[in-house]
């Protein structure tokens, strides 16, 4: 399989992190090439996805066979060695691959990933770890956190929102977060204007400082 598309992604790794990765991509239409030494897990995924294939990513040889350079995006899934993990990271940076993405299973582990040349690392557990915690306390149906504090999170209005308008409500000026975007039941996602009317059974898309959210988030 040689692809040359923008959307061409080879993921290394079989496990629950990768396999979701691939299932997804290629759900979304891109071209996707999935390597992983258990056989058990190639003989899984080859129903599912178009491409997979059994060897071994720390082996310089197969990624060259495979054509690694000729995907736009690796992304290196392993989590079960970290040594693994490691020496194929190495391997792609090696053959001059320009975007490669690598799991991190500990900080540690995702500085050397950095060090060695990953330009993204990623931390699944901890940002799940992050996001549940979030979650948890009930208020927030989803939570998504970007750099320097930012995050965008979906919620029930507070009930001083309800039956009023975002300019009547002034959500921004008191409590410094911004509703971007309001879900009405049996209506599409609609982008927030200063006329929209919240009601009790809308679900609000809300953006700021994780810090303000948390506190809006628990107005009653």
């Amino acid at each position: 399989m040689r692809q040359n598309s923008d959307s061409a992604i080879l993921v290394v790794g079989l496990g629950r992190f990768g396999s979701s990765i691939a299932l997804k991509a290629e759900l979304l239409g891109s071209d996707v090439l999935a390597m992983d030494t258990n056989p058990r897990l190639v003989q899984e995924y080859s129903g599912q996805l178009t491409h997979v294939v059994e060897a071994d990513a720390t082996n310089m040889d197969a990624l060259t066979q495979v054509g690694a350079l000729d995907f736009s995006s690796a992304i290196v899934a392993v989590g079960t060695s970290i040594e693994a993990s490691v020496l194929i990271t190495a391997n792609l940076v090696d053959v001059g691959h320009p975007n490669i993405w690598a799991k991190a299973m500990t900080i540690s582990h995702g500085k050397i990933l950095e060090r060695i040349g990953a330009h993204h690392v990623v931390f699944p557990e901890k940002d799940a770890g992050n996001r549940v915690a979030h979650l948890v306390r009930g208020k927030l149906l989803d939570f998504i956190e970007f750099e320097d504090g930012f995050a965008i999170v979906k919620m029930h209005p507070p009930k001083e929102a309800i039956g009023f308008t975002l300019a009547q409500s002034d959500i921004r000026k008191k409590y410094g977060v911004t509703v971007i975007g309001v879900k009405s039941p049996g209506r599409d996602f609609t982008y927030a204007v200063p006329e929209t009317k919240v009601s009790s059974y809308d679900i609000l898309i809300v953006s700021g400082h994780t810090e303000l959210l948390e506190r809006f988030s628990q107005r009653p």
